[in-house]
């Protein structure tokens, strides 16, 4: 079965963007010598799942006029009509049963890579197999949290954990068999 990655940047205070839904702060300390987290990443993933704001920040503002997933098929979660595009289907589904979908099918990795409302709907539906959350040294004081509220506490392990350009990327999966927020996990 394959794998769900949360793979996602926040500021060290939780969140993924600013209060107008910015993200222009996503950067290190602008020190030398950083590491390519994401194409050691990439690498393993053939799906991308992300929400409409999301693909609309990719398209408007962060990628205009290249699409940045080519080769990789994306999921938008949407229930605003879109115009069509290459390798991305567009979807107003639930995201956990996409996500449970998606994991029956053969391939390699699923990369969660927002926005909030489809990562806080996997993260309580017991969809994430695995959290790589890189904090970008800034505190925002406000914004789009990565967290929203639970019925109950999930209890990850810390798999992983390091560093680059004062920006620490820490790898976490869920404890024991159980996966959904208040299952028994140990």
């Amino acid at each position: 079965m394959r794998k769900v990655t949360l793979f996602i940047a926040m500021s060290l205070d939780g969140y993924i963007a600013d209060p107008q839904g910015g993200v222009d702060w996503l950067s290190g300390q602008g020190g030398e010598g950083e590491k390519d987290f994401y194409g050691e990443f990439i690498r393993g993933v053939d799906t991308v799942v992300m929400g409409g704001n999301t693909y609309r920040q990719i398209i408007e503002k962060l990628s205009p006029g290249r699409w940045p997933y080519e080769g990789l098929t994306a999921y938008v979660l949407t229930h605003r009509p879109q115009p069509a595009a290459e390798g991305v289907v567009f979807t107003d589904g639930p995201a956990c049963r996409l996500a449970a979908e998606l994991k029956s099918r053969p391939g390699k990795g699923i990369w969660v890579c927002g926005g909030a409302a489809v990562a806080q709907a996997l993260i309580a539906g017991g969809l994430i197999d695995e959290y790589r959350i890189s904090i970008i040294p800034t505190i925002l004081g406000g914004g789009i949290p990565l967290f929203g509220r639970l019925p109950a506490e999930i209890k990850l392990s810390l798999v992983g954990a390091r560093t680059s350009d004062g920006m620490a990327e820490l790898t976490y999966r869920p404890r024991g068999a159980g996966s959904r927020a208040g299952e028994p996990r140990d």
